[in-house]
């Protein structure tokens, strides 16, 4: 029996959005950055700047008998985006388009009813919170656009 969906939950997410269409020019990355990324966009997923805290979660039992708990979890998402110029606008309305791709595939359609629950890893999961940065550094516009992706899960 799992103690936790947490890790489920971020390789479930990782596969989503690594699938998602809308992506292919993004290089979805597991966790923190690493050294030398010469990608201009990037999503990762488990990291936000400034931050150490991957994840985020609370327990409780669900029901009397204590065989069964809810989970509710926050994952530290984040986007990232440069081309070396000083447009600024076109960097920020970027993040949000590549924001809009993965709240679409947290979101149920008539096609996928079962899209929130991250392949059955969770029962629901939605995105939740977000936080714009944007800077002229010595490579350019920037634009950063911390996020969250709530889960509930019963473990």
């Amino acid at each position: 029996m799992a103690t936790s969906a947490v890790p489920a939950a971020i390789d479930a997410l990782l596969s989503l959005l690594g699938d998602a269409p809308g992506l292919s020019t993004v290089r979805v990355v597991d966790g923190p950055p690493g050294p030398n990324f010469t990608q201009k966009d990037l999503l990762y997923v488990g990291y936000a700047p400034g931050s150490d805290m991957a994840a985020e979660m609370q327990q409780r039992f669900a029901s009397a008998g204590a065989r069964r708990r809810d989970e509710d979890a926050s994952l530290s998402c984040y986007i990232e985006s440069r081309r070396g110029d000083t447009n600024i606008r076109d960097r920020r309305r970027h993040v949000f388009e590549i924001l809009a791709v993965v709240e679409t595939a947290l979101r149920a359609t008539n096609e996928d009813p079962t899209a929130p629950n991250l392949g059955g890893a969770v029962l629901w999961s939605d995105l939740t919170a977000g936080s714009l940065m944007q800077a002229q550094t010595e490579s350019g516009a920037l634009a950063g656009l911390a996020f969250t992706v709530h889960f509930r899960a019963r473990i």
